[in-house]
């Protein structure tokens, strides 16, 4: 039997959490090299000279045009857009009416009247949606990622990153790069192309003084910018990045990518639910970990759980407004890391390898993720505090750390909790893993990056 909608898979499971619990546990098709020189090596280049990554293939982009384009992502988004516009980006957070998280995305202001929302397909979707069914005078293009594009990608994308990353530009425009201030646009012209550039940052601490840049134009003009690029980089130690070093990025910034979005329960989202394609990731994402739970909304987040409670505006009117302002006074998780203890992950490396019987599920490198939507559990004592994910090692850190939601009074710098790794029935339930045993690993908080 098959279904046409997201509602519709979920009732053939019987739960969404049957449902994403069933999905086997695979890794997305990044198009380009998992390693140029080694993840290591790239992983050192943002810390001590730069390192270019190819972002043209793996995000969704939708560009919305028109009157009403503000109105759209102001009333769907949490953000103030009392000032955006032409060369403003800003990250957009999505709820949903009963403010749990849905998606983010990097929104940019192409023109004052010309939007594009770029990153994971959960707010991407979640917009579209909006846009179609909410009576907005708007146009929307979707450029989904190249393994799932009918057609072609239209833009090129690279982020540069790295304390060398202003004089590689400098060189590859032959002119000073223009002062942007951070998450502000600017343009450069490379190898004759004009050249749109975002100020931000994806590894390290977000604006600090080694700001990266993200650099975009039409598909085309793609490969000529990147060939200059790198031939400027030559001289100051670039290295180009494959998808191995690229998902550590989210680990030293502390940006969590994926959570399970909100979108699985409550009769108000269910024409949403409708309206999905069951095959995208809404209902193909694996959930793993060791935190276990029959009710999906044990998954969800808040955007004071995910460091996002700053961002949120009570200047207009948006999804989700009432019920994150009765939530504000509530008690939230912290978002912070933790870095694991090296014996313990030691430990599990012998025992996962070379041990006999049934042994612990296997720690890879640099990243843990088999699966999408990764929960662990976090304990103090014998007590569940949080979820620990995305988990893995970092060279500039020199430690495996992955980032977690936890209880605020747990959540002080240099507390001593516990990471239960593995699935609570050793893998027997999700397609494609090895049956293993769970293992503990002591591990210390910290409310700043390591690395």
């Amino acid at each position: 039997m098959s279904e046409s909608t997201l509602e519709e898979r979920i009732q053939r499971y019987g739960s969404a959490v049957r449902m994403l619990r069933s999905a086997p546990a695979l890794k997305f098709p990044f198009l380009y090299p998992p390693e140029y020189s080694s993840w290591h090596d790239e992983q050192r280049a943002w810390k001590t000279t730069s390192v270019l990554f190819d972002q043209s293939h793996h995000m969704a982009d939708i560009r919305v045009s028109g009157p009403d384009v503000r109105r759209l992502f102001s009333d769907v988004g949490v953000n103030s857009m009392a000032t955006f516009g032409k060369d403003r980006a800003k990250q957009f957070i999505a709820c949903s009416p009963d403010g749990r998280f849905i998606g983010d995305g990097i929104l940019f202001g192409l023109d004052d009247d010309q939007y594009s929302l770029v990153g994971g397909p959960l707010a991407f979707n979640w917009v579209a949606y909006q846009a179609e069914t909410g009576g907005y005078d708007v146009e929307v293009v979707k450029d989904p990622p190249t393994a799932f594009n009918p057609g072609r990608r239209q833009m090129y994308r690279y982020e540069l990153n790295g304390p060398r990353s202003g004089e590689i530009l400098e060189k590859a425009q032959g002119a000073p790069v223009p002062q942007m201030g951070f998450f502000r646009m600017g343009e450069l012209t490379i190898a004759g192309r004009r050249v749109r550039v975002l100020n931000h940052t994806m590894a390290g601490a977000p604006g600090a003084d080694n700001t990266g840049l993200e650099l975009m134009g039409p598909v085309e003009d793609g490969p000529a910018v990147l060939e200059a690029i790198v031939a400027a980089g030559a001289d100051f130690g670039l290295r180009r990045g494959g998808s191995r070093a690229y998902l550590t990025t989210a680990r030293e910034s502390g940006w969590i990518p994926l959570v399970v979005p909100a979108i699985y329960t409550g009769e108000e989202m269910k024409p949403y639910r409708e309206w999905l394609n069951p095959r995208g990731l809404e209902g193909q994402a694996s959930l793993e970990g060791s935190f276990d739970s029959d009710n999906i909304e044990d998954y969800y987040a808040t955007p004071w759980d995910l460091g996002y409670g700053t961002i949120i505006r009570y200047d207009h009117d948006f999804i989700g407004r009432d019920a994150l302002e009765r939530l504000a006074d509530q008690p939230h998780r912290r978002k912070v890391w933790l870095v694991w203890d090296s014996s313990d992950v030691m430990g599990v490396f012998e025992r996962s390898l070379f041990g006999e019987g049934t042994q612990p599920r296997i720690l890879d490198l640099p990243n843990t993720e088999y699966g999408t939507l990764i929960f662990d559990k976090v304990l103090a004592g014998d007590s569940l505090v949080g979820v620990s994910t995305w988990a893995g090692y970092t060279a500039n850190a020199r430690s495996f750390m992955s980032l977690a939601m936890i209880d605020e009074e747990a959540a002080r710098d240099g507390a001593a909790v516990t990471v239960v790794w593995g699935q609570p029935d050793g893998g027997q339930s999700t397609p494609f893993l090895v049956p293993h045993v769970q293992a503990e690993i002591r591990a210390t908080v910290r409310l700043q990056p390591p690395a």
